[in-house]
């Protein structure tokens, strides 16, 4: 199949280079993480997240220094990945006609919008620009979040802020704000391709994770052991309180390795508190199931 830019990654090529992902896959081949766990995740902390990525082999994937749209919302989804470059006129004239040739609709801009599936976050790389950075504006935003249902991670500036803080649930993260406008300064060279986002190595279906304190772009093979990590440490916090509370063991009994007296009674305690934890019961019964003393 013809690429309207010379940076895409076909299906084939996407599925050749996502190898550790052994699950479902959206139709252009990235990985399609489960809905229940992306829900999940949105509980899970940018800390708690890196702790599991950094221990896996995976320790730059996290990306800071950005302004919140939407300060206090959290933004999960699949990357749906977008590569722009300085314009060089002879690259944007030929990426245009091929882009016209294959149904391509207005300006380069608007051609990642087109692509979008329900979940997606649209990962924007455009080289950190401020003037003449903003690639989105509010009709755009208006347009990604009709398609996706979600926020962008827009390693630029964003202009039209006002009206893109008035779109519920649009929870974006961006390098700032400008009124100029980039597209007479910059050309699409890729989407669905591997992008650098500040130190952060993001690749196409990769989870995004956005919370005030910053993004981090989590392999999808990681994505359960993240959330089942997050999940056990809120648990065994909790737990860990109330006996601290009810006297029953020592802040130093708490805070080190736990005995085997310990974990039975936080066994037992899971199995009594389940609807009153901050955990789905399914994922404490998975738990319980998967515990081995």
């Amino acid at each position: 199949m013809e690429k309207f830019a010379p940076l895409n990654l076909a299906p084939a090529e996407i599925i050749e280079y996502t190898p550790a992902w052994s699950g479902e896959r959206s139709a252009d081949g990235r990985p399609r993480v489960a809905e229940e766990l992306l829900e999940r995740l949105r509980a899970v902390t940018i800390t708690q997240a890196w702790g599991v990525c950094s221990g896996a082999g995976f320790p730059w994937q996290y990306a800071g220094g950005w302004q919140a749209t939407h300060p206090g919302e959290v933004l999960v989804g699949r990357a749906l990945t977008a590569a722009y470059f300085p314009r060089r006129p002879d690259l944007r004239q030929l990426m245009e006609a091929k882009g016209a040739r294959l149904g391509c609709v207005g300006d380069q801009i608007s051609w990642p919008i087109d692509l979008l599936q329900p979940g997606d976050v649209y990962v924007a790389d455009v080289f950190g620009k401020l003037e003449q950075g903003p690639v989105i504006g509010d009709n755009l935003a208006t347009a990604v979040f009709a398609r996706s249902g979600n926020g962008v991670v827009h390693d630029a500036a964003v202009r039209d802020i006002d009206g893109i803080r008035g779109i519920t649930g649009f929870a974006s993260f961006v390098r700032g704000v400008h009124p100029t406008f980039a597209s007479p300064t910059i050309m699409l060279l890729g989407v669905n391709t591997p992008l650098r986002i500040g130190p952060a190595t993001v690749m196409p279906g990769d989870v995004v994770l956005g919370r005030d304190d910053g993004v981090i772009f989590i392999p999808p093979q990681l994505t359960e052991q993240v959330v089942k990590t997050s999940e056990l440490l809120r648990l065994r916090d909790a737990f860990g309180k109330q006996r601290l509370r009810e006297g029953i063991y020592t802040p130093g009994q708490i805070d080190d390795r736990w005995t085997d007296r310990i974990e039975v009674d936080f066994s037992g305690w899971l199995e009594h508190h389940a609807d009153q934890l901050p955990v789905p019961r399914e994922a404490i019964a998975e738990l319980l199931r998967e515990r081995t003393w």
